[in-house]
């Protein structure tokens, strides 16, 4: 499979990603859900249950990629505070409740800049977290988010494909809420079994949201699995790398046309 026809595809859950490649037609819209839980303490004294189902649909117009994502929560905590789906402080609670509902909704595009020989492809994106998820609840700070980055792809051979992305996030001031804006990257690779199985690790991280409480930083493995072309299966384990980061997580992703 050449570069030419490698699409990185992102699983956002809780913050964390889980990567994989697959081929896709040039005007291709998919559907996808991709359930995942998650465990830790996120850096507060109390270990933290997210359960996080989201929702999204995907549009791929030549070089541009289009996304948006619904999630659903249902959160089990001892006064957690989260924002697009991850941990980012304490209400200072002291009994455990389950919170559920919606989640932040995610708007983002991509626009990939073919290299040209062994440079890599560039792709400029933008992410919108739409503040959806209730305050009152701890599901969200319900102040919209901003996130400008970059991201590479590299192809080494026919079937090694190193990536990353850097940005940096402009986080809504939420009242009562002491919020600064951060920066977010990650780096890994996928390797191609055969045409229809991809093996990914990487390295996904991001600066606290609120001061006083660490960064996250995750080491993820991903199985995908692509019977044909814009059908996908995903299976993927996170460990995290810091007391901003969740202890353990698993997820597992579908997608089809649309």
């Amino acid at each position: 499979m050449s570069r030419k026809s490698i699409l990185a595809v992102m699983f956002v859950a809780a913050g964390l990603m889980g990567a994989g490649a697959v081929a896709q037609a040039a005007g291709s819209t998919t559907v996808g859900v991709t359930p995942a839980y998650y465990e830790g303490d996120y850096g507060t004294p109390s270990t933290t249950q997210i359960y996080y189902l989201p929702f999204y649909i995907k549009y791929r117009r030549d070089n541009l990629t289009l996304k948006a994502t619904v999630p659903l929560l249902s959160v089990h905590s001892t006064g957690a505070i989260l924002s697009g789906g991850t941990v980012v402080g304490s209400r200072g609670a002291t009994t455990s409740t389950t919170e559920s509902g919606l989640g932040d909704i995610w708007l983002e595009g991509r626009y990939r800049i073919r290299g040209i020989g062994t440079a890599p492809d560039i792709l400029p994106y933008a992410k919108i977290k739409l503040g959806t998820a209730s305050r009152s609840s701890g599901l969200g700070t319900g102040e919209n988010d901003y996130e400008g980055g970059v991201g590479f792809e590299w192809s080494v051979g026919t079937t090694v494909f190193p990536f990353a992305d850097v940005g940096y996030r402009i986080v809504g001031s939420a009242p009562g809420l002491v919020l600064q804006n951060m920066a977010t990257y990650d780096g890994g690779a996928s390797v191609e079994m055969n045409r229809q199985n991809f093996l990914t690790g990487m390295f996904a991280s991001h600066q606290s949201e609120q001061p006083g409480f660490p960064g996250a930083a995750d080491a993820i493995v991903a199985w995908n699995y692509y019977p044909q072309p814009g059908h996908g299966l995903q299976v993927y384990f996170d460990k995290g790398l810091s007391n901003g980061s969740p202890n353990w997580g698993v997820g597992v992703g579908l997608e089809r046309p649309f």
